[in-house]
């Protein structure tokens, strides 16, 4: 059985930062340590890179945040990117030419 992929949400550079300085200042959140009070399931290093823009959000930690922070979707650009966005077909690259 093939695990199920998460659909990712992409948010254009510098935006996603945006979005959870204001997730945080909507729930009074000094900083993004103190946001692991809150008891979501993500580790602090994936709060980081998703932070520093190295990830692209979860739709479903997306989702939540959210629904906590009582923020409306549509003030936010984003995109959605399916589960296999990224991925690269398996053997392209290592192909062998036969002699």
């Amino acid at each position: 059985m093939v695990p199920q992929l998460s659909v990712r949400i992409k948010f254009k550079k510098g935006k996603q930062r945006e979005f959870l300085k204001k997730v945080l200042e909507s729930v009074s959140c000094p900083s993004l340590r103190a946001f692991e009070q809150f008891g979501f399931d993500v580790p602090y290093s994936t709060l980081k890179n998703y932070y520093s823009e190295g990830r692209c959000l979860d739709e479903d930690f997306f989702n939540q945040l959210i629904e906590f922070s009582k923020l409306n979707k549509k003030n936010f650009e984003y995109e959605v990117f399916e589960n296999n966005w990224g991925q690269s077909l398996g053997g392209k690259v290592s192909k062998r030419v036969k002699k």
